[in-house]
């Protein structure tokens, strides 16, 4: 594989990864947003995590990778706070330290970006990438959350597409 140069590093984060995990973030906030704090101890399975569990996991991950990026390596200490109980202060606290690490990372020099990173020993790559690392780990599990949702009784919202709970809230509004 061709190594990767200052001038890729610093386009990948400015011209394709920063606008990228800004509009997965919001997603991923309408989704923890949207698990009923009443029941986000709902679980598909006896092997499966809770909603509460994968909201939790989403949230401290997705920062967890940002700040791969912003300090060069990766930590698996705790990120988020045990004191949030609910989904919605969980989603509140995501966005706030979700914008704070992008503003970080809008002042990452090339050579910060190009730091090469161990993830576990299992690889290594650039800082830079373990953005869409973190992205597609969000999508996953974000994936695995949104499926909870209706089974809870909540409405899912939209994600790369209107869903069909915003579909029928817009066909209810004109009606």
């Amino acid at each position: 594989m061709k190594e990767m140069t200052a001038e890729n590093a610093t386009f990948l984060l400015h011209g394709v990864y920063l606008p990228a995990v800004k509009n997965e973030s919001q997603l991923t906030k309408k989704v923890i947003e949207a698990v009923p704090a009443d029941k986000a101890e709902y679980r598909p399975d006896s092997v499966s995590k809770s909603a509460m569990e994968l909201v939790r996991h989403i949230a401290a991950a997705d920062i967890r990778f940002l700040d791969t990026v912003i300090t060069g390596q990766f930590a698996t200490g705790a990120v988020l706070p045990p004191e949030l109980k609910a989904p919605a202060e969980i989603a509140a606290w995501y966005s706030e330290n979700y914008a704070q690490r992008l503003e970080a990372l809008s002042k990452l020099t090339s050579e910060q970006l190009l730091k090469v990173v161990d993830f576990r020993g299992m690889f290594q790559r650039p800082a830079v990438m373990f953005l869409m690392i973190g992205v597609h780990h969000t999508i996953h599990h974000r994936g695995q959350l949104s499926s909870y949702l209706r089974c809870m009784g909540a409405k899912v919202p939209s994600i790369y597409g209107e869903s069909y709970d915003a579909e029928q809230a817009r066909k209810a509004a004109q009606a």
